[in-house]
């Protein structure tokens, strides 16, 4: 528990109270001393105070003082769990979503963003890793009015995996909405087509969308078609190996798909079964092999953490994803959310392993010429570490990077899903979700193509 002085701030500071589970039964009490620009914590009987100073260089008058407030708190917070409990974290006091974020301000500002990282106690790992990024994204990285991408959200899947969040069920529960979506569907994409100025990129996912019967998915890219006029970036989530067929890949193909997702998470037989995954690695290699002809971009997802596997079959999933040869190979960090079954059945994450697992992946993907190109953070990831999108030279999606940037308008469609109206001029960003249940999405479809005209009007 936290209490601050400043109520604004006890948010902010839970956050990294949670990076080291151990201090979650703790009582902290923090008080800003405007006059003598200190922070000053108490947790039991010891008292630690911090003299504010500077982490980072240029003007402190470029940035809000609330912001700066937050920054040099949650840097003293850390410093204080770091030493009791002997452990640094790999992001050091960082706890945003999208630490890049953070780096295009300062560069904005005309200034280096290595020393506010270095300040904040990231790792050098992580802040070579970070520049990678920042590197791999030149030539899609663009901030300009107008810009969006469309986003489809087909949340329907064969079965439920332990560790998902989202508000799904296995199909042969929600099969009895897909009629009634469909046509919800149908009206909200041609209520927001007057929306879409400069598209950068469609992004159908899901959910599995491939688990949609072929003549569904097919109306679903019928919707989408008008809207695609400049031949921009298209991506289907296809999904899991166990639905796929060359009927949905050549539909991808007639309709302009340009890129897939096969979502692998692991290649060892045992930890599917253990996630609830009815398809095995070598099901996901068939569905590669079935893929292959149609020349697609395709990303393979991973992920690390999965419970029950070891450092030494995630590395052997690494290389099996490799030898794959995708253009993008997606490292998740496990996450656990309210909502997944995982999480109720586990108390805390644990980081037994994890070091190695991100170790690996990062080694064999640039030994294999891959390049970090996005990365983004959550809440509730083991280790606090992080999500990492790699690619090859040339395959960057411009769909990851606008979203996970914050660069473009995203129009959002369907159950589960957000729409952000980004402001610029302003540096903010203005949200409307989407129900997250299908009967609830379909009784206010009316009322969401009405939202999102008013917030883009």
């Amino acid at each position: 528990m936290i209490r601050s002085n400043l109520t604004y701030l006890e948010p902010e500071l839970m956050d990294i109270v949670r990076l080291f589970p151990e201090a979650e039964e703790l009582e902290i009490f923090h008080e800003f001393i405007a006059a003598e620009n200190k922070n000053v914590f108490r947790a039991g009987d010891k008292e630690y105070a911090f003299q504010t100073q500077p982490v980072r260089v240029g003007e402190e008058k470029d940035y809000d003082e609330k912001a700066l407030v937050k920054r040099y708190a949650k840097l003293a917070l850390y410093r204080i769990l770091s030493k009791l409990y002997k452990k640094t974290l790999p992001w050091g006091a960082l706890t945003g979503i999208r630490p890049t974020k953070l780096a295009y301000r300062e560069r904005e500002l005309g200034q280096d963003h290595l020393p506010l990282l270095r300040a904040m106690e990231v790792s050098e790992e992580n802040i070579s890793l970070l520049s990678r990024v920042l590197m791999a994204q030149e030539g899609i990285y663009e901030k300009r009015a107008g810009n969006c991408d469309l986003y489809v959200s087909l949340p329907f899947c064969p079965t439920r995996c332990s560790y998902c969040s989202f508000i799904t069920a296995p199909i042969a529960l929600t099969k009895k909405y897909m009629r009634e979506y469909l046509n919800c569907l149908k009206r909200e994409i041609e209520g927001v087509k007057p929306l879409i100025k400069n598209l950068r990129s469609v992004y159908a996912g899901g959910g599995t969308p491939f688990v949609l019967e072929a003549e569904e998915l097919e109306e679903v890219f019928r919707m989408i078609a008008p809207l695609r006029t400049n031949n921009c970036e298209y991506t289907v989530e296809a999904g899991r190996a166990d639905v796929f067929t060359t009927e949905k890949l050549d539909l991808c193909k007639k309709y302009g798909v340009t890129r897939i997702c096969i979502n692998a998470q692991s290649f060892c037989d045992q930890t599917l079964e253990r996630i609830g995954r009815k398809h095995t690695g070598r099901d996901v290699e068939l569905a590669f092999e079935m893929a292959k002809p149609y020349g697609f971009t395709v990303n393979c997802d991973l992920i690390a953490g999965l419970m029950g596997e070891s450092a030494e079959e995630f590395g052997k999933s690494v290389d099996r994803a490799i030898a794959l040869e995708p253009e993008n190979i997606t490292v998740h960090t496990l996450c656990l959310k309210k909502g997944a079954k995982l999480k109720e059945e586990t108390a805390a994450l644990g980081d037994e392993g994890l070091e190695e697992m991100i170790s690996l992946s990062r080694e064999k993907l640039t030994a294999a010429g891959y390049e970090p190109y996005y990365l983004y953070r959550q809440k509730y990831m083991a280790g606090a570490h992080e999500n990492v999108g790699w690619t090859k030279k040339g395959y960057a999606s411009v769909y990851n990077i606008d979203v996970m940037e914050e660069t473009a308008d995203n129009i959002a469609v369907g159950a589960n899903a957000v729409t952000k109206k980004v402001v610029l001029q302003e540096g903010r960003i203005e949200r409307l979700g989407s129900p997250k249940d299908i009967p609830t999405y379909l009784n206010k479809v009316d009322s969401l193509i009405a939202d999102k005209n008013k917030l883009f009007s």
